[in-house]
């Protein structure tokens, strides 16, 4: 099994478990096979994003660009690029991060997208 076959089913398999999860946030992000960006973002990112703060906080759920958005989440307007990162909370999207503009870039735009539209607050280092 693929490492992204891996990961779409032990998404669905928290998705499924934890329905109740969608009134906490969640980062959904959009991708389609090929997308060179996605590529990147699930080498650089996917490893670690759950162990970060921002992941413990909105934890990733994965959908594709062809499809409807997953479960009990609305869209506020329809995802043209891939790789899209929707911030969802009580099953709405609160913000998008269209792109990925690379490692550094994607932590900070991360870090202001849930400090103004969560509780989110990163803990100074």
């Amino acid at each position: 099994m693929s490492l992204r076959n891996l990961l779409t089913a032990a998404t669905a398999g928290w998705f499924a478990l934890a329905g109740a999860a969608l009134a906490d946030p969640i980062l959904v992000m959009v991708e389609q096979a090929g997308c060179a960006y996605c590529a990147m973002w699930n080498e650089k990112i996917a490893p670690i994003y759950p162990k970060t703060p921002e992941g413990k906080f909105a934890p990733l759920v994965r959908a594709d660009l062809r499809a409807d958005p997953p479960e009990g989440v609305t869209y506020a307007r329809r995802v043209n690029y891939t790789p899209t990162f929707i911030l969802v909370d009580d099953g709405k999207e609160l913000a998008r991060i269209e792109g990925y503009p690379g490692e550094d870039f994607f932590w900070g735009l991360l870090g202001m997208m849930l400090e103004a539209h969560t509780e989110f607050r990163k803990e100074a280092s």
